[in-house]
């Protein structure tokens, strides 16, 4: 009983992680749905303790989040524009965070308890089912035809740009959050001591981030973002560097390398004898191929973003942006035809709106690091992930910390709050 209830739980997760909105029901995403579920049942806590308690850190970021939604208010007015992409922002953060404390309140009745770990784990589950529904949908018709006629979703760009795509994950949104998870998995694999303990679930965590690697870079090649900053830190967090390598690290790097080259080996076989196959993986890995084919490392995403850095020409544009991050001309186009993060920010809300947009993401980082001392190179690590991302696109992954925010509200819940129906 208690499978079924997880692999119903990894399904909310994967609501939250990736919302969907329904074909029956377009108006309105699965995000949304979590945060009136998050929020009647914070509501029904505070009820029962006759006290509302918000944790220091997010009353912090909450007052962060609103000054950066008035950069973008006031670029907005002060060009007499009707962008509000950024401009709400304090709103969307608390959507998230409602739909953070629904899921993250469904996983600790379900096991008493919640943590970094539980909810990495659940993440973990997530991109791997996405990851394997992405080549469902890709290979089997039915499958296909039953997903598209229940999930509101761009499929006629999907099939026109040939990628893989999951149930609401696609693109970069789901490489920047396939990203932030393999980042999970290599603190998981460098730090924690259950884990390491185990050759078997050594084997096992190693076996899911490649295959999140490998598929998530089909979907999206910014999940390469977050396999390289994940190698790096497994080396890092080895020692190997330093000639100091501890015997759980060589049980680690024996799984790692034993793993690696086996599936290295299925990937060639597959791309050289398996036409579909071929075409996937010259995507995942065009610069690595690329490079090995041809000495030289490019990809036509690469090729296209350099000629993307374009900056403000006046000083106000500079200071507090254009009021535009869509090009008003094109609704679905960039403005200034940029898709870079720091360029996009820039002309929106200028230097000062990126400036404390960047700031947000310094203070969450650092409250969940000394908030989770056991975990606190993950959060040093999604702040590096939130930095780079900007080199590509003009995205955050606050859904992430807002799970690991509510870990707090949730644990000072009493045991009869907690306790399943």
């Amino acid at each position: 009983m208690k499978h079924i209830l997880v692999f119903l739980t990894v399904i909310i997760v994967s609501f939250y992680f990736f919302p969907i909105s329904f074909t029956f029901l377009p108006s309105i995403n699965t995000k949304m749905m979590l945060a009136v579920l998050g929020i009647l049942i914070f509501l029904w806590g505070c009820i029962q303790s006759r006290k509302v308690v918000i944790p220091q850190m997010l009353f912090v970021a909450s007052v962060i989040a609103c000054i950066f939604s008035f950069t973008g208010f006031y670029s907005v007015s002060y060009n007499n524009t009707n962008d509000y992409t950024y401009a709400t922002y304090v709103i969307s953060m608390w959507v998230w965070l409602g739909g953070a404390y629904a899921v993250c309140s469904i996983i600790s009745r379900l096991h008493g308890y919640i943590s970094v770990k539980l909810i990495a784990n659940y993440l973990i589950g997530v991109c791997v089912a996405q990851c394997i529904m992405a080549l469902l949908i890709d290979n089997i018709p039915a499958v296909k035809f039953f997903v598209d006629s229940i999930v509101v979703s761009n499929t006629e760009r999907m099939e026109r740009i040939k990628r893989l795509y999951g149930v609401g994950a696609s693109l970069d949104v789901a490489g920047i959050r396939f990203s932030a998870v393999l980042t999970m998995i290599a603190v998981l694999l460098s730090h924690d001591k259950a884990i390491r303990s185990n050759r078997k679930t050594i084997a096992i965590y190693v076996f899911l981030f490649i295959l999140i690697a490998v598929i998530g870079s089909m979907i999206a090649r910014t999940t390469n973002i977050g396999i390289v900053l994940s190698v790096c830190y497994i080396i890092y967090a080895s020692g190997i560097w330093k000639t100091q390598i501890k015997k759980t690290d060589i049980k680690l790097w024996g799984v790692l390398v034993s793993i690696t080259v086996f599936l290295v080996l299925v990937c060639i076989y597959l791309y050289n004898n398996v036409p579909i196959a071929h075409n996937l993986l010259h995507f995942a890995f065009e610069g690595l191929i690329n490079w090995i084919e041809r000495g030289e490392w490019r990809t036509d995403s690469t090729d296209a973003l350099q000629t993307m850095w374009v900056f403000p020409e006046t000083f106000k544009t500079w200071m507090i942006g254009d009021g535009y991050f869509i090009d008003p001309s094109n609704p679905g186009g960039y403005y200034m035809r940029t898709d870079i993060g720091y360029c996009r920010f820039i002309f929106y809300c200028g230097l000062i709106g990126i400036s404390v947009f960047s700031i947000f993401f310094v203070y969450l980082s650092a409250a969940c690091y000394r908030r989770f001392p056991q975990e606190k190179s993950l959060f040093l690590l999604l702040l590096i992930l939130v930095f780079v991302i900007w080199l590509k696109v003009s995205t955050d992954i606050f859904l992430v910390y807002a799970l690991f925010l509510c870990i707090p509200m949730i644990q000072k819940r009493t045991d009869n709050q907690l306790k399943l129906p």
